[in-house]
């Protein structure tokens, strides 16, 4: 009798030991763990990271890492880190925040208005794991230029701005890749054979909608002035672009962070291949990245006879078009006359 009462004992506190050990074990790897006011937060973890790097990173956000530790040993995550972005809410428990670490979250990459692939390179860096350097060295590799026939003047044209899913550590040449599926698909056979219609490659309807993109922000103009540089690049007259001259200008300069507000007489004849004023035709690529509206306007620009325009002093943002050089004359006396007013020398 007494052997079954200290067996039922010992059977008492293994059970109870047990449950206390098992509630320390549930409490370590169920309770809230997290040490953020937001409701969420994103960790981004780099390429080739280990358990180690991985702590250093997540430890601002995590109220006991020891805790955390016990969990994914547990979970064989130590081992087994992934890079990434991902994504923690509030009040995670250890279990939770091992399981989104696991996770990798797409984020949503837009870019636009990039007036160089430097600039391009730079605002992509700031989106996505690969930096700019990479990224440039990418985008200029010879044997890639060579694959897509295209050159280092005119790649820029590849870059279609919208928005598109990428993860965070996508690398350099996997976004390249990307970017150079989508400039296929961007161009369908619908809009080849518009650019056809036009007497233009894909590649030379990019560089004319970065002139139009330039010269106008409305897109609603935008198919209007199309429609004058196609008759100029058809009767062989000379696009005398002023966006091309300022292209052109801070080119020689070196200097992108110039402000000309003004295009300047002494400015016309600055010698560079992107100057429409010296040259004739197109530029050996785009002076801007043009986006979607500019395109389609090179596609779809509008009939008409106009070979000149001019900005409008009465409806501001839009262009006064002209048929003749007289008329010409006449609506940039106007517009010189209102810039002289304005005080804007430059």
């Amino acid at each position: 009798m007494k052997f079954k009462q200290i067996f039922i004992y010992i059977s008492l506190v293994v059970v109870i030991a047990a449950s206390v050990y098992g509630y320390m074990i549930y409490k370590n790897i169920f309770s809230p763990n997290t040490n953020f006011a937001e409701k969420e937060v994103y960790v981004y973890i780099p390429t080739d990271a280990n358990y180690t790097d991985l702590a250093k990173i997540i430890t601002p956000y995590i109220k006991d890492m020891e805790l955390f530790q016990m969990t994914a040993e547990k979970k064989s995550f130590v081992a087994n880190v992934k890079s990434g972005r991902f994504l923690f809410k509030k009040d995670m428990n250890n279990n939770d925040l091992v399981n989104a670490l696991r996770i990798n979250v797409p984020l949503n990459l837009a870019f636009n208005n990039q007036e160089r692939l430097e600039d391009f390179a730079g605002r992509i860096s700031t989106q996505i794991e690969a930096d700019s350097t990479s990224l440039m060295q990418s985008f200029t590799d010879e044997n890639f230029l060579k694959e897509q026939n295209m050159t280092r003047e005119n790649v820029l044209s590849m870059f279609i701005p919208n928005s598109y899913e990428f993860f965070w550590n996508t690398s350099a040449s996997k976004f390249r890749d990307r970017m150079a599926k989508e400039y296929r698909k961007f161009w369908t056979p619908e809009r080849l054979a518009k650019a056809e219609a036009q007497n233009l490659t894909p590649l030379e309807v990019s560089t004319l909608a970065s002139i139009v993109h330039k010269e106008t922000v409305k897109s609603d103009e935008r198919p209007r002035v199309a429609g004058v540089y196609l008759n100029r690049l058809n009767r062989g007259i000379k696009l005398e672009a002023d966006p091309t001259v300022i292209y052109a200008v801070k080119k020689n300069a070196d200097d992108f962070t110039l402000e000309i507000k003004r295009v300047l007489h002494k400015d016309l004849p600055t010698i560079s291949p992107y100057n429409t004023y010296v040259n004739q035709g197109l530029p050996p690529g785009p002076i801007a990245m043009p986006d979607v509206t500019a395109l389609d306007a090179v596609l779809n620009p509008e009939k008409h006879n106009y070979l000149f325009f001019c900005a409008s002093v009465t409806n501001f943002g839009y262009h006064e078009f002209a048929v003749t050089n007289a008329q010409h004359e006449a609506n940039s006396r106007k517009y010189h006359a209102w810039i002289n007013e304005q005080g804007i020398k430059r």
